[in-house]
């Protein structure tokens, strides 16, 4: 079944994509997670009305993504996000977060395809690289804060991340190396058995020599 995704879903699409799934997992999983909603005709209407008011103010020369570029160069998106004690986030910030956030506040579309990070799961400044034309990237600066507070100094967020590796580290159950011993499943002849295969047994005449057969060979032509 075609459903429109409310939220970023990981191997399956960004939100506002009309996207197929099975419905048992639309309905078991999705829907009660708020993730998605059935795509009604009026809905995915609704969207691509949407989304073509947008594309006019995307970049469509070379000049006009110059122009934009500039603008987001002075730019810096704040985004106040639940947070842990060590900064790890309660959610994360996606690339369709930042596009929401640049259309909200500067009323310039991107396309979230082309903004190139991942989701953000901590607090601290970032560097999000955008591709606005062809050979035309701008770096926009980005704070995430903790919800209600502000960004901790660059040496506090380092210790509040050794913290958190720290705490992984001490949860993650240890790996024991197997030790292998060589044991050789074959067991050896006894001596005594040995000793009768390499000498003939008693009253047995030894086995003639070649050479001597063949002496016999010609003797009797």
């Amino acid at each position: 079944m075609n459903v429109i995704l409310l939220k970023d879903v990981e191997k399956v699409g960004l939100r506002g994509d009309v996207v197929s799934v099975a419905r048992g997992y639309a309905r078991n999983y999705l829907f009660p997670r708020k993730l998605a909603e059935q795509a009604t005709a009026a809905r995915v209407a609704e969207l691509e009305k949407r989304d073509s008011q947008r594309a006019r103010h995307e970049a469509k020369t070379a000049d006009e993504a110059q122009s934009i570029a500039a603008t987001l160069a002075a730019t810096e998106l704040r985004f106040e996000m639940k947070a842990g004690p060590t900064g790890s986030l309660f959610g994360s910030v996606t690339p369709t977060d930042i596009a929401d956030e640049l259309w909200t506040t500067s009323k310039i579309r991107v396309d979230r395809r082309k903004i190139g990070i991942d989701n953000l799961k901590r607090i601290g400044r970032y560097e999000v690289p955008i591709d606005l034309f062809q050979d035309v990237r701008v770096e926009v600066k980005l704070v995430v804060v903790p919800e209600g507070g502000e960004l901790p100094s660059e040496d506090e967020l380092e210790a509040m991340e050794a913290v958190e590796r720290a705490e992984q580290e001490a949860a993650a159950p240890a790996v024991v190396e197997p030790v292998y011993e060589y044991v050789d499943d074959e067991p050896a002849a006894p001596a005594a058995e040995t000793e009768q295969q390499d000498e003939p047994q008693d009253g047995a005449e030894p086995e003639p020599e070649w050479r001597a057969d063949a002496d016999e060979a010609l003797r009797q032509k």
